[in-house]
């Protein structure tokens, strides 16, 4: 079994605001910088106060705003201050979705061809997971990136989410991310948890099981167009 991995962090340098209880007792709120971020958690630097981990904290980025568990805490001794790495206790709490959705997007020109793996139209089994609720859906457009997944009460964009599928015998858990929302229609969803080498290897898997499903549509440009 291929367990969850940790995500890929984008790198930012974020305003935002940090509140909570400090190591010595005493209640602060400060400006902070994020410089690397995901949809679970992020490295913070300048912190002016010692804090413990497990210590929780408030986050606030814009006008969002969530609570954050204190996973590990290091002094710099220089203009970093205290970094802290901090992780989501809400996953639908990302107070900087946003920010990840538009250093993840595409321009128009370029999105055929940066789309790795080409889509297979199938009915794919697949468990999804929020804090509370646990969907078995299915499928009807997966490659090893991602998939979609047609619902009539999707997920909003942004949500963090646990998915379950199977290569063959093996059960694989992973990351993953509602990139698109289409209200009583459908989701599209990115695993975000797997490294290029099991998308790889999940691409093989549906490749050689379903060989006569590929979607033409997301192929590589550079691909030859089979008639119909």
């Amino acid at each position: 079994m291929i367990s969850a991995r940790p995500e890929e962090r984008v790198p930012v340098d974020l305003d935002i605001r940090v509140w909570g209880m400090a190591a010595d007792g005493r209640g602060f709120s400060q400006h902070a910088r994020a410089q690397n971020i995901s949809a679970s958690g992020a490295r913070l630097c300048q912190i002016e106060h010692d804090l413990k981990i497990g210590d929780i904290i408030g986050v606030q980025a814009g006008e969002k705003k969530t609570r954050c568990k204190v996973v590990w805490a290091k002094n710099t001794g220089s203009i970093q201050k205290i970094q802290v790495g901090v992780q989501l206790l809400s996953r639908v709490e990302c107070p900087w979705t946003t920010f990840l959705l538009k250093m993840d997007q595409p321009s128009p020109q370029s999105a055929r061809g940066r789309r790795r793996w080409a889509r297979h139209k199938i009915a794919f089994p697949i468990t999804l997971q929020d804090e509370r609720t646990v969907v078995r859906v299915t499928a009807t457009d997966i490659s090893g990136s991602g998939c979609y997944v047609e619902m009539l009460s999707p997920f909003l964009v942004g949500t963090a989410l646990d998915a379950e599928l199977w290569i063959g015998s093996e059960r694989v858990t992973t990351r993953a991310l509602v990139r698109t929302c289409d209200p009583r229609v459908g989701m599209g969803i990115e695993f975000v948890g797997l490294k290029i080498e099991d998308q790889k290897r999940f691409q093989d898997h549906l490749r050689a099981a379903y060989p006569f499903s590929c979607s033409i549509e997301y192929q590589n440009p550079s691909s030859k167009r089979v008639p119909s």
